[in-house]
């Protein structure tokens, strides 16, 4: 298509979008639908161009080539329409650390032009909400990771965007805080923010996203939920525990010659993972281990893990460190 004729029932439209440092092609036509009052994830190995995305998208970087519309309004002539309706936090606390937690609310509330009274009102309900009125007159910088990514957060939302950007919203937090953050994203769209998100935590794009897009190298290599994207990788794996190695062994051998697939035996678990069309064929090899009176211990059945789809579709695992000459610095607030 040429351009966009925006839709109401989407927050982000992007048609090829590029952007170039140098010679290199960043972000290579990348091309969005992103629903509105849904989070949306973006994954990309290190370097893939996601951050790059991002700050075209919140408006801090121009795009070289392409069109987009923000919330409705386009991207290049609408520029202060955009931000009026955007928030952005990137992947570490961009708050005054040396400021209480309500003293950063109440500062942020007051320069996006909250009355003095408001503006206070407005830090309590965010403290509140984000559990953190204990900590209310504390120092940013004595705050625990959660708590900083929390706070980092309520910043973002004084405003309570239509659209917030989180780039790398948990990273190096531990489970309970990441779930925490989580409820928070959670909460904040069935609120009616919608939310972009990226992340290297494949897991939380799977508890968290409606719709989920992989780019890679700069380019836009798969795009649909969860499931479809497991789709691509295949319908199912069959997994089965036994009781003795030599039972393993055994089952083993017989799937050698049941299937062509390459399956997976792990000694020190005692246990095969086989890929599987459908529950017919699982019931069918289940069927021939009992046949050949192996001991099993239990089997399952369940869908590829989004960490192999990515695996598959860019030869990279989540974490891998390899940057493709992406600008790496934060990306803080808009809006």
């Amino acid at each position: 298509m040429n351009g966009l004729n925006s839709r109401p029932d989407y927050a982000i439209e992007t048609d090829g979008l590029v952007k170039k440092f140098g010679d290199q092609r960043v972000v290579d036509g990348i091309s969005l639908q992103v629903p509105r009052g849904s989070i949306y994830g973006f994954l990309g190995p290190n370097g893939a161009g996601k951050t790059t995305t991002i700050r075209m998208l919140a408006t801090l970087l121009q795009p070289d080539e392409g069109s987009a519309k923000v919330m409705g309004y386009d991207l290049a002539k609408e520029t202060d329409q955009v931000r009026q309706r955007i928030s952005l936090t990137g992947q570490f606390a961009s708050v005054d650390e040396d400021l209480s937690g309500r003293e950063n609310l109440i500062l942020i509330a007051r320069l996006v032009g909250f009355a003095r009274t408001d503006a206070k009102a407005r830090a309590d309900e965010l403290l509140k909400a984000f559990h953190l009125e204990e900590a209310a007159q504390r120092q940013v910088k004595k705050y625990s990771g959660g708590m900083r990514r929390r706070i980092d957060i309520a910043a973002s939302i004084v405003a309570a965007p239509d659209l917030l950007f989180l780039d790398e919203p948990t990273t190096g937090l531990d489970p309970r805080s990441r779930n925490q953050v989580w409820d928070i994203i959670r909460a904040l769209v069935r609120n009616g923010t919608t939310v972009f998100l990226t992340t290297q935590y494949l897991e939380e794009a799977d508890q968290l996203a409606d719709r989920i897009a992989v780019i890679d190298h700069g380019k836009l290599i798969a795009e649909g939920t969860s499931s479809e994207l497991k789709a691509l990788v295949g319908a199912g794996r069959l997994t089965v525990h036994f009781q003795a190695a030599d039972d393993l062994e055994r089952a083993a051998v017989i799937l050698g010659s049941l299937t062509q697939e390459t399956f997976e035996k792990d000694e020190r678990a005692l246990k095969l993972i086989v890929p599987i069309a459908d529950h017919s064929a699982a019931a069918a090899t289940i069927s021939r281990f009992v046949t050949e009176d192996l001991r099993i211990a239990d089997f399952s059945m369940g869908q590829p893990s989004l960490d192999e789809v990515f695996l598959t579709l860019t030869g990279k695992k989540p974490d891998s460190p390899e940057a493709e000459g992406e600008e790496s610095e934060d990306v803080h607030q808009a809006g």
